[in-house]
């Protein structure tokens, strides 16, 4: 039988192990550290990323987390690169080498032709007096007490340890560069928090013949055809010139029909909004589902800097978008 309260001993001795070996990297924060960040801020190329097994990993996230918070950065396999991929590397760049012992053989083996081409080497090893480490132009300590794993084998502790580190590492760099959100958001435009930043009402709203509109004085009949077939659960009534000057919302429809109001008689000015809410389709669609969500409607009619209007949209269409 499975003994669930030993599971969750053992679950919780794995953290605490974790956690203890992530908060022993403070006093790591040194000198060394800043000349990591000095030499990857002053890349004119990309930090190349090396790591064997767990450690290549490891890498690989590292350089993901780089290159998408404003450090160019990609993974290259340390086997690979002493058969053809070497050539990556370029003079312009910046070595982040990974090596729990620091002394991995595949990265020994292209140490030499990374110092001919004489690009900075930053390593992170469990051990400051290895080979990788002595040949680092800043190496950062990522030693761990001991291992999660009760064997002392899997590396687990020491990977979370170096996967911490490399978030300094990337972060600290993103606040240097004065690294934004819109940053951000550009090299992650298929995410939520890219289309938020980045989607703007105009590629979203309804335009031409999509846009509900009655002219001012028309029939409640006529402006509800117009807002059945376009579907929008409002139209916009708009003067001579084409401003809008009101709104007529299935809300209003419901109120007219509880007064029995004959929409064959009376105009839509009699009881549209006016004043209605607006928005410009150069603005984020993001501040449109808060004008939205503050102002508690479903719709928007968007105006340009002269009042005429240009489209309209609904909280569907920022549902579709993926904005909400």
């Amino acid at each position: 039988m499975m003994d669930e309260e030993r599971l969750r001993r053992l679950a919780l001795a794995v953290l605490e192990t974790e956690a203890a070996a992530v908060r022993a990297l403070a006093a790591r924060i040194d000198a060394a550290f800043v000349r990591a960040c000095r030499h990857m801020l002053e890349c004119d190329g990309r930090v190349v990323v090396l790591g064997m097994g767990k450690s290549g990993h490891i890498g690989g996230k590292i350089a993901a987390t780089l290159a998408s918070t404003g450090t160019p950065a990609f993974f290259v396999h340390p086997g690979e690169a002493s058969h053809g991929d070497l050539g990556m590397i370029t003079a312009r760049d910046v070595v982040l080498a990974i090596s729990n012992s620091g002394e991995t053989e595949e990265i020994l083996t292209i140490l030499p032709l990374i110092k001919r081409l004489g690009v900075p080497l930053i390593a992170l090893t469990g051990r400051p007096e290895s080979t990788i480490a002595r040949a680092a132009a800043a190496h950062i300590d990522v030693s761990v007490e001991t291992e999660a794993c009760p064997l002392g084998l899997a590396p687990t502790a020491s990977t979370t340890a170096t996967l911490a580190m490399g978030d300094a590492l990337a972060i600290s760099l993103l606040e240097c560069r004065g690294f934004t959100a819109e940053d951000f958001a550009r090299s992650h435009p298929g995410g939520r928090l890219g289309r938020r930043l980045l989607l703007r009402i105009e590629d979203v709203m309804h335009t031409g013949e999509g846009i509900p509109t009655v002219p001012q004085g028309c029939l409640l009949s006529r402006a509800l055809v117009e807002m059945t077939r376009k579907g929008l659960g409002m139209t916009a009534v708009v003067d001579g010139a084409g401003r809008a000057v009101g709104v007529f919302t299935d809300g209003d429809l419901r109120r007219a029909l509880d007064k029995g109001v004959d929409v064959h008689a009376t105009p839509v000015d009699t009881l549209m909004t006016r004043d209605c809410v607006t928005v410009a389709p150069h603005e984020l669609a993001a501040e449109g589902l808060q004008l939205m969500q503050a102002r508690k409607i479903n719709a928007l009619l968007v105006v340009d800097a002269t009042g005429a209007l240009v489209g309209a949209l609904n909280m569907h269409d920022l549902l579709r978008a993926g904005v909400l």
